[in-house]
């Protein structure tokens, strides 16, 4: 570039517009997505250390910084950075942006980051050249889209990718990048004097809807078009700021996420019995240019499966405002899309009619199933073989009904149709209930079928590795893993920590809830924590858990050591993180240290002095009645020992050391968790393990402060005798506590 293009370029960037010259330069420019690009997320990691490997695709709303979000990317990142508009590009820009890439990795061994601007633009033919190379990595993609890429993307390319949905931005965001306009001296308006009323700014940022773009435009054209006072001072008051953005921006796209949430929020707010909301989501649709018969078809789907027989005259009413909408058209016709609208939203529900898709359902899983023979037409060919023969008819019976079978054989007894006990439908459920009861009694069948519903598959696992870990846990530790997970809620961009890894029984199952903010996993040994490293290999790379190796007391330092920036987590999940800490205070002062205000805390402690007795799992008779006695006294004893800092602790315990550091809602729920038990030789080893094996005394040392040597070798060949290799009942009792940083 000679002197006259340089200087030509910096004009250029001088008389750009006001947006484009604030774009983002840093990650910490980047306002309200603090979600993916915050301190210690997983993206921001990527980008900061240049391990950007995995394709993304960020998805969001105009003006809330993907495309900046890329430029950022381009900048930090020692990968050759290429980028290319789905409007303006095709095939053969694609091909040679690939074969350049296959070149310049073969030769330089430099990668290739290729950024899709509008990348649901593309055509599948076009979406499908790219997939092979992103597949085999001769291009990093990041691709840029305003719709939802699951929907139209190519499915292939989004499975090779990770999606980041970036938020609109919310009023303090908007402010704040309005404010830094107004002091930037090189690219915004730091240069002049401009006195902005806190009341204009504040009207920019609501009217923008969450727009950035759309901020630093009206910004700009309240700034120019304000000639300065005398004094050589721009002021923007409120009056100027309502004429830069006259009018709030709705966003809707009649074929994007807008039309869709929309129109979801408008039918879940009349099937919530609320007009109040409905009428509002009718209105914005209607006044974004919605088609009002698409409004009105929604309205006649309504009628039918969330009113039903609730109100059977739901389905009359919509339908007539629907003849009366094609007589007489918009804006009067808005009258009876109100109407309808009100009825539905305030009419007695019920969904009873999805009773057909359950039918469905059966015939699809039985397949083909006769007519029962007397139900069969018996106008052609009565005579011959008899169809229709048996048939008893209704009308010919007191009530106009008599019990006969018309379910065909194997599905008697099957209940599809389950009244509801709202409206008019209440009425109809005595009725239905009594006909079922006579109908069955009449058959002579003393019960129908069992119920079952078969396995309910949950989210699907990343990859086949982790189906399978996740698939081996047992049975009791799965379901305090779902226990754990269901009263943390973590949401996909959350950043989650795990207290206490060790196998990664919550951890994995965190890396599958929050896909988006990341995840931490503690571990207090080295073999643990390269064990989950070694496991996490088998991840992408942006999937992966930070690991961390040390102890709980540590955890700021640990946290500060990985250069992240002061992280501070979502959630934090646990299992036994906290009862076998001999100092409690430290350890709930270490996790409010590395939680956010109003973060949340999810744990599962095993309370030992409430677990198992052993001495239960056998008969004691051959030991006589003395022994058994003093056997049931001595193991009595570990579990209430004051002195041994594992069993001397309860639930309430832990509550109180978590208030004590400031946390609040502190809520505690011991349940019994039954399970079974394999008794192996290895445990019994274990618990009958000679003097100075182990940091902790065995049972049997144990024993042997209150019983002989002898005795206690009667009991440990009793142990032997009935317990070695055999399944026992087990019970434990778990404390689920949850707290929310103060």
């Amino acid at each position: 570039m000679d002197l006259f293009e340089h200087a030509r370029q910096g004009q250029i960037e001088r008389e750009a517009p006001l947006a484009a010259r604030m774009r983002p330069r840093a990650l910490d420019e980047l306002v309200g997505q603090e979600d993916i690009v915050g301190p210690g997320r997983l993206l921001r990691r990527a980008i900061e250390s240049d391990r950007l490997f995995s394709s993304i695709i960020l998805w969001g709303p105009p003006g809330t910084g993907k495309t900046s979000l890329a430029m950022i990317i381009a900048q930090r990142t020692q990968a050759h950075f290429d980028a290319l508009s789905a409007v303006l590009s095709g095939v053969a820009d694609l091909r040679r942006v690939i074969a350049e890439a296959r070149e310049r990795r073969v030769l330089h061994g430099q990668r290739t980051i290729l950024l899709v601007d509008e990348i649901h633009r593309f055509n599948r033919a076009q979406q499908d050249a790219l997939l092979p190379h992103v597949e085999n990595g001769t291009v990093t993609l990041i691709g840029a889209t305003t719709e939802n890429p699951y929907f139209e993307v190519n499915s292939a390319l989004v499975s090779r990718s990770r999606v980041f949905q970036m938020r609109p931005l919310d009023e303090h965001g908007l402010r704040r990048l309005l404010e830094r306009a107004l002091v930037d001296p090189e690219r915004g308006y730091g240069g002049r004097t401009i006195e902005a009323q806190p009341e204009a700014l504040a009207h920019l940022a609501h009217v923008a809807g969450g727009d950035a773009r759309v901020a630093y435009n009206a910004l700009e054209l309240a700034v120019e078009s304000t000639p300065p006072d005398a004094d050589g001072v721009i002021r923007i008051g409120l009056t100027v700021a309502q004429e830069s953005i006259q009018r709030r921006a709705i966003l809707y796209d009649r074929d994007g996420d807008a039309h869709y949430d929309t129109i979801s929020a408008f039918i879940k707010s009349v099937r919530g019995s609320d007009p109040d909301a409905a009428l509002y989501w009718l209105a914005k649709m209607i006044y974004a240019g919605e088609d009002p018969k698409f409004v009105m078809r929604r309205l006649l789907i309504l009628a039918a499966e969330d009113i039903g027989l609730a109100d059977p005259q739901a389905i009359a009413v919509v339908a007539a405002c629907a003849r009366a909408l094609e007589w007489v058209g918009l804006p009067e016709a808005q009258y009876h899309l109100a109407e309808a609208t009100l009825y539905l939203a305030t009419a007695p529900k019920s969904n009873s009619c999805g009773a057909y898709w359950r039918a469905l359902a059966e015939v699809e899983a039985e397949g083909k199933v006769d007519v029962p023979h007397h139900l069969q037409d018996g106008s052609r060919d009565a005579q011959g073989l008899g169809h229709g023969d048996g048939y008893r008819y209704p009308h010919s019976f007191a009530g106009h009904w008599v019990p006969q079978q018309y379910l065909p054989e194997g599905l008697q007894g099957t209940v599809f149709y389950e009244p509801s006990n709202q409206g008019c439908e209440a009425h109809i459920a005595a009725d239905v209930t009594r006909r079922r009861e006579a109908q069955l009694a009449a058959l002579l069948e003393d019960e129908g079928p069992g119920w079952g519903s078969g396995p309910t598959p949950g989210p699907p696992a990343q990859n086949r590795w982790l189906e399978r870990t996740l698939g081996s846990a047992g049975a009791q530790l799965g379901r305090l893993r779902d226990r754990v997970m269901a009263l943390a809620a973590i949401e996909r961009h959350e950043l989650v920590l795990d207290l206490n890894a060790a196998s990664g029984l919550l951890t994995w199952e965190a890396v599958r809830r929050a896909p988006v903010g990341g995840v931490w996993a503690l571990t207090g040994e080295a073999r643990e924590a390269a064990a989950l490293s070694q496991q996490a290999g088998h991840l992408d790379s942006l999937a992966r858990p930070v690991v961390l190796q040390g102890e709980l007391e540590a955890l700021a330092t640990l946290v500060a050591g990985q250069g992240q920036g002061e992280v501070r987590f979502d959630v934090a999940v646990g299992r036994n993180a906290l009862g076998r800490r001999a100092d409690w205070a430290a350890a709930t002062q270490a996790v409010a240290a590395v939680l956010r205000p109003g973060g949340r805390l999810a744990l599962a402690e095993v309370v030992p002095r409430h677990g198992q007795r052993l001495h239960r799992l056998l008969d004691l008779a051959p030991l006589g009645e003395d022994l058994a006695a003093r056997l049931a006294a001595a193991e009595e004893a570990i579990y209430t020992s004051a002195n041994d800092p594992l069993v001397r602790w309860d639930a309430t315990d832990v509550a109180e050391a978590l208030r004590a550091a400031g946390f609040r809602e502190v809520r505690v729920e011991a349940r019994q968790e039954p399970s079974e038990q394999r008794i192996s030789a290895r445990h019994l080893a274990r618990w009958f393990a000679a003097p100075g094996r182990g940091a902790r005394p065995s049972y049997a040392q144990r024993l042997a402060e209150s019983l002989a040597p002898e005795e206690v070798a009667a009991v440990q060949r009793l142990f032997y005798a009935q317990l070695q290799d055999r399944t026992v009942p087990w019970e434990s009792t778990i404390a689920y506590i949850t707290a929310v940083r103060g």
